[in-house]
């Protein structure tokens, strides 16, 4: 069976971070562990507290899981100090880590901020040059190419700068006004940026859509499909989670990951 790890914050209602990474690598037919960088407190409506994981017990997690159940991908999701960036940045050169997705959480869902500055500098200079692919929104894609995104062109323009600024595939994420669903990838694969354009979901329940695109994308580059293969099975699996319409909590909810398993029972 092939393995994945996620690295990221836990998210106690479940929605995002390592426990709908778990789910959706579940789901989508890989072997699923994790290396916890923060446990935060958080539901639907906000988070009211971070307690980071010291770097020496993060690096601790990351040994136990690459010296015994080798990783066939690696998803990196919140890490919000310097330090426990290079801690991972160290443990993937160590072990040689391959089809790494970096999704450059910043900002969660309900508007609070989740990395400290100075980390987005190490962000930018010891992890992305090591990522595969990695996966900004708007928000993130403007603060790591250092421009403004206002339409599709800019996220084409967007997306080639990362692909050339840090040597990694970038799929640049659609919405925040711009479209809804449509995402856009520039990589070795291609000379062009690609398209993928997703049907609009009108579902206002979109809390860890970014942790389970992520997930699904490297699940699927596990599993041995290509960049442009994972993306496509990784929106098709995003979209099926939004379309069941799950309604929980008082905020912008989670979605369904286990909508394949309860329309079959």
């Amino acid at each position: 069976m092939k393995k994945a790890l996620t690295i990221a914050g836990s998210d106690s209602c479940g929605g995002a971070g390592i426990q709908a990474d778990i789910k959706t690598m579940t789901m989508n037919g890989v072997y699923a562990m994790s290396a916890i960088t923060a446990l935060t407190a958080q539901n639907t409506t906000g988070v009211t507290g971070i307690m980071e994981a010291s770097p020496e017990f993060l690096k601790k997690q990351l040994d136990a899981v690459f010296e015994d159940i080798f990783p066939d991908a690696v998803k990196i999701g919140m890490v919000s100090s310097s330090e426990l960036i290079k801690v991972i940045a160290q443990c993937l050169k160590e072990y040689k880590a391959t089809n790494i997705v970096v999704d450059p959480v910043m900002v969660a869902t309900s508007g609070a901020r989740l990395i400290e500055d100075t980390a987005i500098h190490t962000l930018r200079s010891e992890l992305l040059p090591l990522a595969t692919v990695i996966t900004p929104n708007i928000p993130e894609a403007e603060i790591l190419a250092d421009m403004p995104i206002k339409n599709e062109a800019d996220m084409e323009n967007a997306a080639r700068k990362l692909f050339a600024s840090y040597g990694c595939a970038a799929l640049v994420k659609g919405g925040h006004q711009i479209n809804d669903a449509n995402d856009v990838l520039f990589s070795a694969e291609s000379d062009e940026p690609v398209w993928f354009r997703g049907k609009r979901i009108d579902n206002p329940n979109t809390h860890g859509t970014g942790c389970t695109l992520s997930s699904a994308i490297a699940s699927n580059l596990a599993l041995g499909y290509s960049l442009s293969q994972s993306v496509e099975r990784g929106k098709a699996y995003l979209s099926g989670a939004l379309e069941a319409m799950l309604d929980l909590g008082k905020g912008s909810g989670p979605l369904m990951h286990n909508y394949k398993i309860v329309k079959e029972a």
